[in-house]
């Protein structure tokens, strides 16, 4: 055999270990390596961007029961996806692909991340970890009242959604706010996408600034977001159902998936995690109660 076919060989098994390595899924792959490398976006009180966050000790705890190194890699709402799985996820309504190849630069995400149809065939996703819903905001001093509940959830969104007529909404695609998510476009409603950053932190100050007459929020951001803009904007009512978030994994990582579900089980009976929803989300068990019902914690 010539050098250069050698050295091609030799090429072509660096690249495959190489590959084999970064696409390393399951437990013992992260055993083996020592680190669970978290995909985080700083968003709520899921990951502050601080250090902390509901997500982050979670996760930061899981890592110390399995006995390997914990690490955040911070990406963003619109390339959370493809850090797990080394794929793009081009979406047409519920239809997924998959494309590309990209490196793999996290194990688990864990960052408010809401439980859809069309997430749950490209990621694993653990059993549910917090509550949530979206809502319609508005600022303060908007003529439009909040819709009065009327025993039926399938009627208020209808009632909510009618509020918007002929007003703009402000959007951010790609994300849980994404209007496709709630049959909200093709409907004529002026739409208008933020496109300057990912951060959902940013919907709030772009409404009051007047980028849109409203907004969706879903409930952990909604529930901050009225504390530190109070008297500012409000409430108009819900348009989805209730929702779960919950970490992903990749198909290939079931037993990851597994061993992440047996903690979030102890944490849930050892107290931990009620702490953790106290510290984060003071009174969500009154905005979302059946949740805590269908998910108690002793």
């Amino acid at each position: 055999m010539s050098s250069r076919a050698i050295l091609s060989v030799l090429c072509a098994l660096i690249s495959a270990m190489w590959v084999m390595s970064a696409r390393a899924d399951d437990l013992d792959d992260v055993l083996a390596r020592g680190e669970l490398r978290h995909l985080g976006i700083p968003y709520a009180n899921f990951v502050t961007g601080a250090g902390d966050g509901l997500d982050v000790e979670i996760v930061q705890g899981f890592a110390r029961q399995l006995g390997v190194r914990y690490t955040l890699v911070r990406t963003d709402f619109y390339s959370v996806v493809r850090d797990l799985l080394g794929r793009d996820v081009a979406r047409k309504g519920e239809e997924v692909e998959l494309t590309g190849d990209f490196p793999i630069r996290g194990d688990i995400i864990a960052t408010g991340f809401t439980v859809l149809p069309w997430r749950s065939k490209v990621v694993l996703f653990s059993e549910p970890t917090f509550p949530s819903q979206v809502w319609l905001v508005a600022p303060a001093n908007s003529a439009l009242l909040p819709t009065r509940e009327s025993g039926s959830l399938a009627h208020d969104i209808e009632e909510t959604k009618a509020k918007i007529g002929g007003r703009s909404l402000l959007v951010m695609e790609k994300t849980c706010l994404d209007p496709a998510n709630y049959a909200l476009k093709g409907k004529g409603i002026d739409l208008r996408a933020y496109t300057r950053s990912t951060n959902l932190n940013e919907m709030v100050p772009a409404l009051l600034n007047g980028e849109g007459d409203l907004t969706l929020l879903d409930v952990p951001d909604a529930i901050l977001d009225l504390r530190k803009w109070a008297g500012r904007i409000k409430v108009l009512g819900p348009v989805s159902e209730e929702q779960e978030l919950a970490a992903a994994f990749r198909h290939s990582g079931p037993r990851l998936r597994q061993a992440f579900d047996a903690y979030l089980k102890t944490i849930r009976s050892n107290g931990t995690y009620d702490a953790l929803v106290d510290r984060y989300y003071p009174g969500i068990r009154n905005t979302l109660p059946n949740f805590f019902v269908r998910y108690p914690s002793r």
